[in-house]
């Protein structure tokens, strides 16, 4: 199982909507086969597994390892608790159930009623853990939300006066290469009116192979040009806004209240979208919105070796710090809302 999981890694920002799967095929103690899941569309990781096994006549007396229940219904691709009774396969282990709908418990009882043996629950907490973004959006109705942001030694996210329209830099370029990482895994990134008006950030991945993610903007008064650098990404750029404006070709606007829940109204319009995470990369403001309505999951706060004396104070965040890491003199702290 532990296999699995670190298989179903593989696939972690390039099979939204699908969850992160993997899968092992053992016969007599040994690994004959395994695979993960890649890409929506593309084969489910069990009909990997099942693939790569060369002599297909041992799948009859081997054990299939799935870290999520087998999906039990058509979509884009045929349902694989089908395929593994097809091959039958007589012992099925699954790491936890899946939490959609569409499934949740029906791929299980499928196997169980064809004759096969299911054995459930094998290291759940770590493979729910690893399908985090999918069992958030499936039981909590919003995405996995992850704060981010860089401070420094004194305290502040940024100066009170710059020269240019770019990012004031705390952290080094290998914490923000990681930055670019982190946003080729996550499906949707969010920023504050001012973030884009004072920095006019790009938003991509440009420093990482991978998909740029969605772009939400929160501008309330419609102050953002289209001559920003946001609007001119590939990418989906969802506006959170008290204006009325027609949607475009990859552009949506959608109104909220601003004077109510600003936090829970926009992370029910990222359901609505079928975004399963979010990267809240600022303003403070919009940090603070957040972490003031509890609607977060883990925060990544970078410290730089750096002094500002004066400026943009850093959102204050209390939860339990999970990890500390150092990159070269920068600190990243892992804080989990608990």
């Amino acid at each position: 199982m532990r296999r699995c999981i670190q298989l179903a890694k593989n696939g972690l920002g390039t099979t939204y909507p699908n969850p992160l799967v993997g899968s092992v095929i053992v016969y007599e103690n040994k690994i004959i086969g395994e695979g993960w899941h890649r890409q929506s569309g593309m084969p489910h990781a069990e009909v990997n597994a099942i693939n790569s096994v060369k002599n297909k006549q041992l799948l009859r007396n081997a054990t299939i390892y799935i870290n999520l229940e087998p999906c039990s219904h058509t979509g884009k691709t045929p349902p694989c608790a089908n395929l593994i009774i097809e091959k039958q396969i007589k012992n099925v282990v699954i790491g936890c159930k899946d939490p959609n709908p569409k499934v949740a418990g029906n791929g299980i009882k499928l196997l169980k009623k064809s004759g096969l043996k299911v054995t459930c629950g094998i290291l759940e907490n770590e493979c729910e853990h690893l399908n985090k973004r999918f069992f958030s959006f499936f039981l909590k109705k919003r995405p996995y939300i992850i704060l981010k942001w860089a401070e420094t030694l004194d305290g502040f996210i940024s100066p009170n006066e710059k020269k240019e329209k770019k990012p004031v830099w705390i952290s080094n370029k290998n914490s923000r290469q990681l930055v670019h990482q982190w946003r080729a895994e996550e499906q949707a990134i969010l920023v504050g009116t001012q973030t884009v008006v004072e920095d006019n950030p790009s938003l991509n991945t440009r420093d990482w192979y991978g998909n740029s993610p969605i772009c939400i903007l929160i501008d309330k008064s419609l102050r953002i040009s289209k001559d920003h650098k946001v609007y001119k990404n590939n990418s989906k750029t969802i506006v959170i806004t008290e204006k009325q404006s027609k949607n475009k070709k990859n552009q949506f606007f959608e109104s909220i209240n601003f004077n109510s829940s600003i936090a829970n109204q926009i992370g029910a319009i990222l359901y609505s979208h079928g975004i399963q995470s979010v990267i809240i990369e600022g303003g403070a403001q919009t940090l603070q919105t957040f972490i003031d309505e509890n609607l977060w999951d883990e925060a990544r706060v970078f410290s730089g070796p750096i002094t500002f004396n004066n400026g943009t104070k850093a959102p204050i965040v209390s939860g339990t710090t999970l990890t500390t890491t150092k990159i070269k003199q920068d600190i990243l702290n892992l804080i989990i809302n608990d």
